[in-house]
């Protein structure tokens, strides 16, 4: 069975239908789903879509992008939330430098408070990092990130750069992107990082693969990012399927 590692299914896009699309997800061969938590209130709904289906988790982080939603209060609200039976990790968590906004001080020093949130719950964390590689490594360095399990969440850095995380055994989400013509970085990297530290991943209702792309993504189409990442390393999409399974159980602990 396929286990989507990073899906945002109580997003918007999926309001008109996402009932009827959840339903499909286990009888085409999509055995779980974690359903991220990036916000506040998607902390809350990733939850309660745990709740409601037996094959989806949750986790509980705030992306950068919302970091300055954060105060005392809320993030006391926000440890409370990693107790839930549902919730396998902390994230997704890390710094986004594609905008301004919320200013790179804040997002640092959430980001740090969220790190230590998880070694403190002992879950693993969901890493988010976009032209911030430097930082990312660095905050995550001095915050003993090493400890608990982690995964860089769509990783689109260099194979220089996954070497420092398969150092501390980290995993790779790897999703659409990976099917893109452009896409020679990513399939570089994909190359070298071995099988057992990449996961599956669409970042759905985003990143859609080719030939989808640009369409709202769904668990349904991981099938394609397998076949791709099988093409990259000479073994079937099955192998893909079943070893990448594996690993995301692994990695949130999910028996």
């Amino acid at each position: 069975m396929i286990f989507e590692t990073h899906a945002h299914y109580d997003d918007d896009a999926f309001e008109e239908d996402r009932e009827a699309l959840l339903a499909q997800l286990p009888e085409n061969g999509i055995g779980y789903v974690v359903n991220i938590g990036a916000s506040l209130r998607s902390v809350k709904s990733s939850i309660a879509l745990a709740e409601k289906y037996e094959y989806i988790y949750a986790s509980a982080g705030i992306h950068p992008s919302d970091t300055d939603q954060l105060n005392e209060e809320n993030f006391a609200w926000l440890k409370q939330q990693c107790s839930h039976p549902s919730v396998v990790a902390v994230g997704e968590i890390g710094l986004d430098y594609h905008y301004e906004d919320p200013e790179r001080k804040i997002q640092k020093e959430w980001f740090a408070r969220q790190l230590d949130l998880a070694r403190e719950v002992k879950k693993p964390i969901i890493i988010h990092s976009r032209e911030a590689a430097q930082d990312t490594y660095e905050i995550m360095k001095a915050h003993k990130a090493q400890e608990n399990k982690g995964v860089i969440h769509c990783f689109s850095y260099t194979k220089e750069t996954a070497k420092q995380y398969l150092d501390w055994n980290y995993y790779f989400g790897i999703g659409g992107v990976v099917t893109f013509k452009n896409a020679k970085k990513l399939k570089e990297a994909v190359e070298y990082i071995p099988i057992e530290n990449i996961l599956l991943e669409t970042d759905c209702p985003y990143m859609a693969p080719t030939p989808h792309r640009g369409e709202r993504n769904s668990s349904l189409y991981l099938p394609l990012v397998a076949e791709a990442i099988g093409e990259i390393k000479g073994i079937s999409t099955e192998e893909v399927i079943a070893i990448t399974e594996k690993n995301a159980m692994n990695f949130y602990g999910i028996v």
